[in-house]
């Protein structure tokens, strides 16, 4: 299995779920989850910054992982967006084959 996930922080949720689609309708992740709520510390131009943003995880494969990274990265508000891929070693089989089953060429029934 070549399953990654990619984890992406972004200001709010109309930008989570704008970027979510756009990678979901592109078939660069088979899907994202949207959590709401996360309070970020950082160091930024020196000062250390404390900001509500929204975390997107997105699964998709190894081989989709440097598209989707500069999808996300053309699309974000963000100077430097946080977008980093994490590989799955173990999961449910029958969830990593769906991951990259929905990762395919659009079915002929859709």
């Amino acid at each position: 299995m070549s399953v990654r996930l990619l984890y992406i922080t972004v200001p709010d949720r109309a930008e989570a779920e704008s970027l979510g689609r756009y990678l979901v309708e592109s078939r660069l992740v088979a899907c994202v989850n949207i959590l709401d709520g996360v309070t970020s510390m950082y160091r930024w131009e020196g000062r250390v910054q404390s900001d509500s943003e929204t975390v997107c995880i997105a699964k998709t494969t190894e081989a989709m992982v440097e598209e989707a990274i500069r999808a996300i990265v053309e699309r974000h508000s963000y100077e430097v967006p946080c977008v980093v891929s994490l590989e799955v070693t173990k999961g449910n089989a029958a969830f990593l084959q769906w991951v990259e089953d929905a990762m395919g060429p659009q079915s002929e029934e859709a």
